[in-house]
């Protein structure tokens, strides 16, 4: 198969080991990469513990819509081991920072309640109907499993002729919860913007996620880090590839998440499948693997 003109399509790779070792510090995707919604991946958790063993840093950056410490139960629930990485930076963290900053009295909340019942405790703003409220802060469909964008066009357009600002919690379109995918808080924030609606996105691959996510590894290490010693690794085109462009990092793409049906053929990648998904244009990565492994 020929590849067309301009088009950036990775180079396929069985092992990772040899160009982890080119990096000081992974801006690691969770969901797709380490774990797939219920269990965790040994090899990928495999490959950080050992990227951390030879002095390396791994920050989890993740476009989860939670506070840091329910991250953390999320992982421990699917036995990520606590020694795969150092650090979680979250998309649930930085919404939740900027409801602080922004100082919304009251909003009108979009989510799961008892799912997401961290990040609705801690947003320090009253809930309350959509004519009150001074923003609409999403974290996800209230049904992931039945909910479509369509359930909340009303809500959406009543909240656009308010003129009211959409804070997005998990720019995410879909997750994939173990082979099977849902919609996301994105795909509402999506829809409101096509709307003509004001969105404040928080998470990948937006430049704050980034940012704080190289700031904190900077702590970490007691060092500045130059951004071709930063890899990112993720399963998303949309937000790890093109958050990582955006940025100035270099990529690894993982197929086996959000992507498999586009990319894979009975559990192995299609080189033709993997040349459709990145025509010119798209953002580029150093290499694709079906499974992050060292």
């Amino acid at each position: 198969m020929s590849t067309p003109p301009g088009s950036r399509v990775p180079p396929i790779l069985d092992h990772a080991g040899d160009l982890l070792a080119r990096y000081d510090v992974l801006f690691c995707d969770v969901w797709g990469v380490v774990h797939d919604g219920v269990h965790a991946y040994p090899r990928a958790t495999d490959a950080l513990i050992r990227f951390r063993e030879r002095g390396g840093t791994v920050v989890l950056l993740t476009n989860a819509p939670v506070p840091l410490h329910r991250v953390e139960a999320m992982l421990d629930a699917r036995r990520v081991p606590p020694e795969a990485y150092d650090t979680i930076v979250s998309s649930g963290e930085l919404a939740l920072a900027h409801i602080r900053e922004a100082s919304y009295r009251t909003i009108f909340f979009i989510g799961p309640r008892q799912r997401d019942a961290a990040f609705y405790e801690r947003m320090g703003a009253a809930d309350g109907p959509l004519e009150q409220a001074e923003a609409v802060v999403c974290t996800g469909l209230v049904d992931d499993v039945n909910d479509t964008v369509e359930t909340y066009r009303d809500i959406l357009e009543r909240a656009h002729a308010l003129a009211l600002p959409f804070v997005c919690a998990n720019p995410d379109l879909v997750v994939d919860v173990g082979g099977r995918l849902f919609l996301c808080a994105g795909a509402l924030a999506d829809a409101y913007q096509t709307l003509g609606g004001r969105v404040f996105w928080f998470g990948k691959p937006y430049a704050t996620a980034y940012t704080t996510a190289k700031a904190t590894a900077e702590t970490i290490r007691g060092a500045t880090v130059a951004p071709e010693k930063i890899l990112v690794i993720g399963d998303a085109v949309r937000t790890d590839l093109a958050g990582a462009e955006r940025a100035g990092l270099d990529a690894l793409f993982i197929t086996g998440g959000i992507h498999r049906n586009e990319t894979m053929t009975d559990g192995s990648i299609d080189a033709g499948k993997l040349a459709a998904l990145f025509p010119p244009g798209t953002p580029p990565a150093l290499g694709a693997m079906a499974e992050l492994a060292w």
